[in-house]
């Protein structure tokens, strides 16, 4: 899977219903005697290395929908992970999606997605459609490819001396990806993925252990 080069932007008065990738996820800033940095670089031909030391100073949580069609990102940062939270999410799309087009989302069976005050708010929201994702199979949520290049590109190398310069951080990233955004595209088609689980569970089926 890899972000495409140029996106298609559909007009989305044109458009009946959008379709958003949710997930969540929890970063920890760390600090400590000798704060987590890498050192070394690949130009310079010395390995890099990591200091082992390190302390955390708090944790945040993101939650974030990815548009299918176009790339852009939806965020929304919180100190807990409760169906509050979730509402409040929840209230941040249905005001930045356009109040005419219906919106599906796909997530995970989290029980913070299920609450009687989440199912509650649906129901005052029509135009909200779930659907869940199989157990273990997160992989499938096109979200979980973006929060890889975030994890990557922005937040392994980095040092965050508190929860409020990790929420800089992030926020910093989640602005400059929407300045340009890209949709991830599958680069095996839906046979051949699953061909190559077919083969995988065969093998291991009949591996005579």
């Amino acid at each position: 899977m890899r972000p495409q080069g140029t996106p298609r932007r559909p007009d989305f008065h044109r458009r009946r219903s959008g379709s958003c990738h949710v997930d969540t996820r929890t970063s920890s800033s760390r600090t400590g005697p000798t704060p987590l940095r890498a050192f070394g670089a690949p130009a310079s031909g010395v390995p890099e290395r990591r200091s082992h030391d390190c302390v955390r100073a708090g944790t945040t949580t993101l939650f974030a929908a990815l548009e299918v069609a176009t790339g852009k990102v939806i965020g929304s940062l919180h100190r807990r992970h409760r169906a509050v939270e979730f509402k409040k999410f929840l209230a941040k799309l249905d005001k930045e999606v356009p109040a005419d087009l219906g919106v599906h989302l796909i997530l995970d069976n989290y029980v913070t997605h299920k609450t009687p005050a989440v199912k509650k708010w649906l129901l005052a929201h029509p135009r909200f459609h779930l659907h869940f994702t199989p157990t273990s199979s997160s992989w499938l949520n096109l979200v979980e490819r973006w929060f890889a290049e975030l994890t990557q590109k922005k937040l392994k190398r980095g040092v965050h001396r508190s929860v409020q310069a990790l929420e800089r951080d992030i926020r910093a990233w989640l602005t400059d990806w929407n300045e340009n955004p890209r949709p991830f595209v599958w680069t095996k088609t839906a046979n051949e993925i699953l061909n190559k689980v077919a083969a995988y569970c065969h093998r291991i089926s009949d591996s005579g252990h």
